[in-house]
Formats: structure tokens, C-alpha cells, sequence
């Protein structure tokens, strides 16, 4: 529940930065702010039919929403925005929802396949929201290493578990790999391969 908080913490820091790049009013910070933060978890809920929604049945996760937007606003005018803090702001949310929807997807039974799509789904969905609404091209259909790497720690955090790894420790694990790869990406400019006919 903590690392959940935490996650809806980062997701919504990383949406006010997108809104005050693209200069939106206070409430359109806070919409994008909320959007990012709970998009991806609401689209999981309403596929695995389970209701209420998290955020409507705890409406702690809206607080924090509230408080991280207004903190990013007000640190904003203090002290300039690190050029990266986005994305590492992004890398953060992915990893945490990535895990946790992987969690939620495993506790009701799923085949571990739905298990890593609904896990990605949670962790891209609210950051394809943001992009949209801010007139970015989403990450996910960018050639960035961004939902790849939520995939690849997912899995990591399933097979470690077929091989005995305590649940705990594999969600670290997996958690670490995503942040890792999305980082790494976008240290060295990773990119996926572009499928492109050959002429004809």
C-alpha cells in the first residue's frame, strides 16, 4: 500500500511537470496530475471487473494526488526543474504500477500472460493519458524502451518466483529491472528496432 502511494506520488509529480511544460491553469495541472497518477489503475479495475474502483474506495490515493501536484507547483517556483526529472519521474511510476497491477492481475488467479499485460497496461495507461492530453506522442508508440522494459520486469519478477523467490524480494527485483532498463534507455539512447517494408 505504501509503495502504491509512493507510486501515485511520482505519477503525479510526473504529470504537473507535463502540464507545466505544455503551460496548463492549476486545474488543468491537477487533471493531468490525477490522470497520470490513477489512469493506469482504473483501466486495470474496470478490466478485472473489480469494484469499487481503488480510488474510489480510498480516497487517500486523491490527498496525495492533490499534494503532490501542489508540491511540484510550489518546489517549481523555488528552484529550477532538473532537464530529466520527467522521465526519471516516469521511470519511477512505470516500475511501481508495473508491479502492483502485476500483483493485483496474480492475486485474482490470471495466467501469468494477463498477468504481465495487465501489469503493463497499469503501468503505461496513465502516461499515454498525460501525453495525449498534452499533445505528446505517447511513449509507448515512440521507439523508446518504456513499455518493453515494464514487460521485461515483470517477467523477470514471475520466473523469479518459479524458481522459489520469496514474493517480496522478486517484486524488488522486478521493480529494479524496470527502472534500470527505462534509465538505461535513456542514458544511452536505446531504441527499439523499426519494422519498415522494403521497397518494392
Amino acid at each position: 500500500y505504501a509503495l502504491d502511494l509512493f507510486g501515485v506520488t511520482v505519477a503525479a509529480v510526473s504529470g504537473a511537470l507535463a502540464a507545466g511544460r505544455t503551460e496548463l491553469d492549476l486545474l488543468g495541472v491537477l487533471v493531468i496530475a490525477s490522470l497520470t497518477a490513477v489512469g493506469g489503475g482504473t483501466t486495470r479495475d474496470l478490466l478485472l471487473n473489480r469494484h469499487p474502483i481503488f480510488w474510489i474506495a480510498d480516497p487517500t490515493y486523491l490527498i496525495v494526488i492533490c499534494a503532490a501536484a501542489a508540491g511540484t507547483v510550489l518546489y517549481t517556483r523555488a528552484r529550477p526543474v532538473p532537464a530529466n526529472a520527467l522521465l526519471v519521474a516516469d521511470a519511477l511510476a512505470l516500475a511501481l504500477f508495473a508491479m502492483s497491477g502485476a500483483q493485483v492481475a496474480e492475486s485474482a488467479g490470471l495466467s501469468p500472460i494477463i498477468v504481465v499485460l495487465m501489469g503493463t497496461m497499469t503501468g503505461v495507461a496513465g502516461g499515454v493519458l498525460r501525453d495525449v492530453l498534452t499533445g505528446v506522442v505517447p511513449l509507448i508508440l515512440r521507439r523508446d524502451v518504456y513499455a518493453s522494459a515494464a514487460i521485461s520486469g515483470i517477467s523477470l519478477y514471475l520466473v523469479l518466483q518459479t524458481f522459489g523467490m520469496r514474493r517480496p524480494l522478486a517484486s524488488g527485483v522486478g521493480m529494479a529491472a524496470v527502472v534500470t532498463l527505462r534509465l538505461l534507455a535513456i542514458i544511452w539512447g536505446w531504441r527499439l528496432p523499426i519494422f519498415r517494408l522494403p521497397p518494392t
